[in-house]
C-alpha cells in the first residue's frame, strides 16, 4: 500500500493513518518491518531493552534490514544479565547497537536510585526523564531518526492495549510490527528459531527494567506491579521521546 504525507516537519500528517492500520494488520511481522523501510521517511532504527522478549523483534529487523541501528539506552543501573543477554545477542545477531547513556552531570548515583522504593512516583518519574526518556530523544534527534521501530505489544499492559502498527510522535513515525502479537507468538517464534529469552525469565521476571526498579513475579500480584513498585508500568520512554 502507498503512503500519502502532507505537510512539513512536525507538521506531517499520514493522510490515510486509520486505513493503513487496517491493512497493516493483515501483513506478517517481517512484511511489516519490510514495507516500514520502504514506504516510512527518514533514517530507520530500531530500540531494545534486551527484555524478556526482544530477540524476537531483533531476529526480525536483522534479517529483514542487516545493520539497522538498534538503540539501547543503558542506564546504568541494569541487571547484570541484561548487559550479558544484550552482548550475546549482538554477537549471534550481528547487531548494530548504539548504545547511549545519560548525561552525567544529571546522572543519579546509586544512593539515590537505592533510595527511589521510598522517595515516590514523582522521583521515579524524574528517573526516568533523566536516565531513560532524554537518551532516547538525544539518540533519535542524533541519529536524525524518522522511523522509529518497536517491539511494543499490546499484550503486554493494560497501557499498551491500543498500541497501533503505526502512528506519529514528536515529528516522526512510530512504528509497532509485532503490536498484535501474543505471548505465545513470541514464544513459539523464539522456539522456531531457537532463540533465548532473557536469563532472569526462568526466575519469574515477567517484564525487566532497572535492578532498583524491578522484581520477579510472586503469587498474586498483577504482572504490571512489577515494575516501579507497582506505582506506575509505563517508564515514558514511549510516550514523551
Amino acid at each position: 500500500m502507498n503512503i500519502e504525507f502532507s505537510g512539513d516537519g512536525a507538521a506531517r500528517q499520514i493522510a490515510n493513518l486509520s486505513e493503513l492500520n487496517n491493512w497493516l494488520a493483515t501483513l506478517s511481522a517481517p512484511a511489516r518491518v519490510a514495507w516500514a523501510l520502504e514506504k516510512l521517511p527518514g533514517k530507520h532504527a530500531l530500540s531494545s531493552s534486551f527484555g524478556a522478549q526482544s530477540a524476537a523483534l531483533l531476529h526480525i529487523a536483522q534479517n529483514v534490514a542487516p545493520g539497522i541501528p538498534v538503540i539501547f539506552v543503558d542506564t546504568l543501573y541494569l541487571f547484570p544479565e541484561t548487559y550479558a543477554f544484550a552482548k550475546a545477542l549482538q554477537a549471534r545477531l550481528q547487531l548494530n547497537i548504539v548504545q547511549v547513556k545519560p548525561e552525567p552531570e544529571l546522572q543519579f548515583d546509586e544512593a539515590q536510585v537505592a533510595s527511589l522504593n521510598t522517595a515516590g512516583l514523582a522521583a521515579i518519574e524524574h528517573y526516568n526523564r533523566i536516565h531513560k526518556v532524554l537518551p532516547m530523544q538525544n539518540a533519535l534527534r542524533s541519529l536524525q531518526i524518522g522511523t522509529w521501530i518497536a517491539g511494543l505489544r499490546r499484550q503486554q499492559a493494560r497501557s499498551r492495549e491500543q498500541t497501533e502498527f503505526l502512528s506519529l510522535q514528536n515529528g516522526r513515525c512510530k512504528f509497532h510490527p509485532i503490536a498484535d502479537w501474543s505471548d505465545r507468538d513470541i514464544g513459539r517464534y523464539l522456539a522456531q528459531h531457537e532463540l533465548p529469552y532473557h536469563p532472569l525469565w526462568e526466575q519469574g521476571f515477567v517484564s525487566i527494567g532497572d535492578r532498583y526498579l524491578t522484581q520477579a513475579l510472586e503469587p498474586g500480584m498483577d504482572a504490571e506491579q512489577t515494575r516501579f513498585f507497582g506505582l506506575k508500568r509505563e517508564c515514558g520512554l514511549h510516550q514523551y521521546a
